[in-house]
């Protein structure tokens, strides 16, 4: 099940013209996909477009009606592969998914796309996840696009241009015979606004009558001589075509202002926070006229010659803003504008940081040093601090060091925690091992409390990272190398590139795969491996079958991974036995999160029904506790917290349980296998309790309170 349903939502997109339609920025790209007559989508999830795949998992009937096909792709690469569909016809074919990770593991597929051509319009709608809210390495998407000329959008944060840029992204994409790439940032796609909708368009050219009708062009697929003239044909035929096409379309946009010195040069997808920077000086209102002219680049490969000396043309100088490095922008106009003898003067990374998000502050301050340089009077307060500085500097200051870090960890109740729970434990009696991460949730566990896990290669590769311990003979390690990976990226890319190199490498390192019931990372999507039924997709198709069949003798799965004796004693085996050989461990329960998502509503239902429910949760006595806190650094669980020792005697804290508990059991489970404490209790909680309910409780009251009173009372 997805991280959230759009069952609702996507009825919005049986719109039609003139209607308004009123929603988030994924759900305007999937109707501007409709609306343009696709006829096939696939993609694979990962933010900022993970809900992109969940809308278009919703809308099945809709698309159904259509005649659309969609499907959730295996990887990126898969997703990219299907656009081959309309590299002979002329049907119009969208991919979505994360970058760079995405467009790095779908390199392949789009440098091939790239080289052959494309008949029908073809689209690439990468989410762009650079800045702090990212998880991933800091990189772009602008450098692909240039190293395989694929034309690159970046849509200005509005919905009705959004619509447009994958409307005439199609028609771009044709008329240059060129795949065509729209970058959507966070902002972007969780946008709101409206737009005037046009009606859905069933595909003019459908699959069925491409397996019909079957073509073949030999000049259009990858292979000398052809190759070296699709690259000829880029420079001569499609590069041309594209730029009159974004000229005679007015893709970009130029908002004057009064100001007529200097210039502002942003991307598309910075537009509105640069608007808002200007307006915190006074050189913009609210609703994005600015004083300063301003060039928008809704595409920002490949640039328009034209437009950037006409821009330009009269300026004492421009401000380029371009996030992130290495300033591709900022030097290719710099070239164009020396091209046409021009003598504006160019600013961008000498006024803006080289790399890192541009946020509303940084571009505030980059503009006011622009400004203050070329038109002073336009910004007289600019050495003053701004008002409210002074008060955050103090509330900071009065913060520092008082607030402790908080790092990313697992949910409560996450099924993976007591996995390093028992690593944990059992690193106590066999000593350190190197171990090798993966992509997913299970990265947390570098963190503390955990503190296990060493580099990150990619999604699924975590088993091929600890490739290189594949000694033999005298090269053969006294330990055997642990390596994680998840689910998602185990059928992503880790059962040919891990696995299946361990095998054919004799590897004798230990594989373990956290099999959590879901792409759990990406937002809870189901995977070939996820327990539950799934109507269109094929489900319940075991890891532990999987390895075994592609040559693993030694495999064990281990469910529920909240039996931390049986974790223990699986792991503990596997890096011990004599067996040669690849060892995997597949470590099973469901996402906590998710079952939550689905069991929570269900409860909360049946409790407002009147039905009797019974919910299970843990606790410490504070009479038992010790105040040692083993427990809190061998789980991490965010339910357990420190509190005051109600004793007034006694002035160490005791651990806490606090009411997010789900009842996982893991704090107790630690307690025991550690041999650290008794002072972990279970309890259950009884919502609309029987009459039989309230008498055990009454006489279990009694009985404790009888035993208590016994109890003799030190002089």
């Amino acid at each position: 099940m997805a991280e959230r349903s759009f069952a609702a939502e996507v009825q919005t997109l049986r719109l039609g013209d003139g209607d308004e339609f009123r929603g988030e920025g994924i759900l305007a790209i999937t109707k501007a996909l409709l609306q343009s007559g696709v006829a096939y989508v696939g993609g694979y999830q990962g933010a900022p477009i993970s809900h992109l795949m969940d809308v278009l998992a919703d809308a099945r009937p809709i698309l159904e009606e259509l005649g659309v096909h969609f499907e959730s792709s295996a990887s990126e690469a898969t997703a990219a592969a299907m656009l081959a569909a309309s590299v002979h016809y002329p049907m119009r074919g969208a991919v979505t998914f994360k970058s760079t990770v995405g467009t790095n593991v779908a390199s392949d597929a789009l440098a091939n796309l790239a080289s052959s051509g494309v008949e029908g319009g073809t689209l690439i709608i990468v989410g762009e996840d650079y800045g702090e809210g990212s998880s991933i390495m800091q990189e772009r998407s602008h450098a692909f696009a240039m190293k395989s000329q694929i034309w690159l959008l970046d849509p200005r944060p509005n919905l009705s241009k959004i619509v447009e840029c994958v409307e005439k992204g199609f028609e771009l994409s044709e008329a240059s015979n060129t795949p065509v790439m729209i970058e959507v940032r966070i902002r972007t796609c969780h946008l709101h606004g409206s737009f005037a909708t046009k009606a859905n368009r069933r595909p003019a050219y459908d699959m069925k009558m491409a397996a019909n009708e079957p073509r073949r062009d030999s000049r259009r697929i990858v292979l000398p001589p052809a190759s070296y003239q699709h690259e000829k044909e880029k420079i001569e035929k499609r590069w041309p075509a594209a730029v009159k096409f974004v000229q005679e379309h007015s893709l970009n946009e130029m908002f004057g202002g009064d100001v007529g010195e200097i210039g502002v040069i942003v991307q598309g997808g910075l537009y509105n926070t640069a608007m808002r920077a200007l307006e915190t000086l006074g050189l913009a209102d609210a609703f994005g006229k600015a004083r300063v002219p301003v060039y928008v680049l809704n595409v920002t490969y490949p640039l328009i010659d034209d437009e950037v000396v006409r821009f330009a043309a009269g300026k004492k100088a421009v401000l380029i803003v371009e996030e992130g490095q290495p300033e591709f922008i900022e030097q290719a106009i710099g070239t164009i504008l020396r091209r046409a003898d021009m003598q504006t003067r160019i600013h961008g990374k000498d006024m803006l940081p080289m790399a890192g998000e541009y946020t509303g502050s940084v571009m505030r301050d980059g503009f006011t040093k622009f400004v203050c340089a070329y038109c002073p009077e336009l910004v007289p307060d600019a050495g003053k601090p701004a008002a409210g500085d002074n008060r955050l500097k103090t509330a900071l200051a009065r913060i520092d060091g008082q607030v402790h870090g908080r790092p990313p960890s697992f949910c409560t109740g996450c099924p993976e925690r007591p996995l390093f729970t028992a690593m944990k434990l059992v690193e106590r009696d066999l000593g350190q091992h190197h171990v090798s991460s993966d992509i997913g949730c299970h990265l947390f566990a570098i963190l503390p409390p955990f503190n296990i896990g060493s580099a990150t290669m990619g999604y699924g590769l975590g088993g091929a990272a600890a490739s290189a311990w594949n000694g033999q003979g005298a090269l053969k390690p006294d330990r055997r190398v642990v390596s994680v990976m998840g689910d998602g990226g185990f059928w992503h890319n880790g059962l040919t590139s891990s696995i299946g190199n361990a095998v054919f490498n004799r590897s004798d390192n230990v594989f373990i795969v956290v099999d959590n019931g879901y792409s759990a990372a990406t937002g809870g999507q189901d995977i070939p491996s996820s327990q539950h039924s799934n109507d269109i997709r094929s489900t319940g198709n075991a890891i532990e079958k999987a390895v075994r069949g592609i040559g693993v003798g030694w495999a064990r799965t281990v469910n529920p991974t909240y039996d931390l004796k049986r974790m223990m004693a699986t792991l503990r085996e596997a890096l011990t036995t004599r067996e040669a050989g690849p060892k995997v461990i597949v470590a099973q329960s469901e996402c906590m999160l998710n079952r939550q998502r689905r069991e929570k509503p269900l409860r909360e239902q049946a409790i407002r029904a009147g039905k009797r429910m019974v919910r299970e949760r843990f606790g410490v006595d504070a009479d038992t506790c010790t105040g040692d806190r083993s427990c809190i650094r061998l789980s991490g669980c965010p339910s357990l917290t420190i509190a005051p020792h109600p004793d007034p005697l006694r002035k160490d804290p005791v651990t806490k349980v606090i009411d997010s508990c789900v009842g996982c059991g893991l704090c107790g489970e630690v307690a025991h296998a550690a041999v650290l404490c008794p002072s972990f209790y279970r309890a259950s909680i009884v919502s609309n309790p029987t009459y039989w309910d309230r008498f055990k409780a009454q006489a279990t009251a009694a009985i404790i309170g009888w035993l208590q009173r016994r109890r003799p009372v030190p002089a």
